[in-house]
């Protein structure tokens, strides 16, 4: 295990009407508020009415921004920057998933920095501050509420990049799986592959002498494996919808890669082809995970059929790596089916034009190559394209 140091300030409100505390923890940030979200569900479901009645008792003013997309994008950042230092906000409330709990923490870093912050996407500039940020979450799945992590997409060139940094961690975050009801099937499938994916990304690591973090994750692994089943066949069922949304917070929040060096190429490969090609990202995880496994697993067989065993119950019986292994994606993948996701690159109708293209992307501002199990380049990751498709 590693030297580490662990902190997560977050404030999490979880539970029934959640949301109704949001006015007063906002009040504790500052006086006038950015209301940042998307637009659908939380429009249509009457929970923004709830939140500005709620900001409004509390004595909170606020100016809005709605219009965040899936795979939230550098222009409207840009936009809520300056609407904010226009309107003299001092804080920001996002309402909904982890795409605008991203754009409200990309937003509030270029407010307190005053300057183009995309440089800190491309790792050329380290943030430096930001403005408080809270959020009222609705989909459980990036685990954004939580993290030292943002994602950006920059329509010129569409790169999708990222900035990793604690000084971005939101103040607070409501959680009421009650909110998530209402969310259609693939959107809740695309959570639960966002959740498995990050506490994937940790356990496939070359760090020894992790059992503790590895027991965990496991665990929490297993749990999303038996409750997002639930969760897709029966959207009112509190108890599963409460095990996810823990879930996703815990599998993001730093705490389960303590001590340990995780892996992060799947990520990488697979926001090249959201950035391009706008599919949600969670699917394209379900797409690139399996092919990333098949491509790398002889490169540390124990780690593999540790997670063959442990998570995905295959017998060691079999008394051979390689089937064990092999059997573990199998099953994998039908786990990824079973809550209605895609597995191959052609099934969300994308071909072989652009691989090249997206390899050469993955690793284009990181010296050449991505991933920490074992370094991966364009010409690696192009392969895992072509396995994916």
């Amino acid at each position: 295990m590693l030297d580490f140091t662990f902190h997560n300030p977050t404030r999490i409100i979880f539970g029934k009407d959640a949301q109704g505390q949001v006015g007063k923890e906002t009040r504790a940030m500052g006086k006038k508020a950015l209301l940042h979200y998307g637009g659908g569900s939380a429009v249509r479901s009457g929970l923004l009415d709830q939140v500005k009645a709620s900001l409004t008792e509390a004595g909170v003013d606020f100016v809005e921004l709605g219009g965040v997309q899936p795979n939230p994008v550098l222009s409207l950042v840009e936009k809520g920057i300056a609407l904010c230092q226009q309107e003299d906000v001092d804080c920001i409330l996002a309402v909904g998933g982890g795409s605008v709990i991203d754009s409200a923490k990309a937003i509030g870093v270029g407010v307190a920095m005053n300057e183009d912050i995309w440089p800190c996407f491309l790792g050329q500039k380290k943030v430096t501050a930001t403005i408080p940020v809270g959020s009222v979450l609705t989909i459980p799945a990036a685990g954004s509420e939580s993290s030292v992590s943002c994602v950006i997409t920059n329509e010129d060139g569409w790169f999708k990049r990222g900035i990793n940094s604690p000084i971005i961690l939101p103040v607070f975050a409501c959680i009421n799986p009650q909110l998530t009801f209402t969310l259609p099937p693939y959107q809740v499938g695309c959570g639960c592959t966002d959740i498995l994916a990050h506490m994937m990304e940790r356990y496939f690591t070359n760090t020894k002498n992790v059992d503790v973090s590895d027991r965990m994750l496991e665990g929490i692994m297993r749990s999303v494996l038996l409750n997002a089943p639930i969760t897709y066949q029966n959207p009112k069922d509190y108890d599963s919808r409460a095990e996810i949304c823990w879930a996703g917070t815990l599998a993001h929040n730093t705490l389960l890669d303590r001590g340990r060096i995780g892996d992060w190429a799947s990520h990488g490969i697979e926001m090249e082809i959201s950035g391009i090609y706008d599919i949600a990202h969670g699917a394209g995880l379900a797409i690139i995970f399996p092919a990333w496994m098949r491509y790398v697993y002889r490169h540390n067989i124990p780690r593999f059929l540790q997670f063959a065993t442990r998570v995905m119950d295959v017998d060691m019986a079999m008394d051979d790596p390689d089937a064990i292994i092999l059997e573990s994606i199998r099953r994998l993948e039908n786990f990824y089916r079973s809550i209605g996701m895609p597995v191959r690159l052609s099934e969300v109708e994308i071909g072989d034009d652009r691989l090249r293209e997206m390899a050469e992307k993955t690793v284009v501002h990181l010296g050449g190559t991505r991933g920490n199990l074992i370094p991966l380049t364009a010409d690696d990751i192009e392969a895992i394209y072509r396995l994916a498709l």
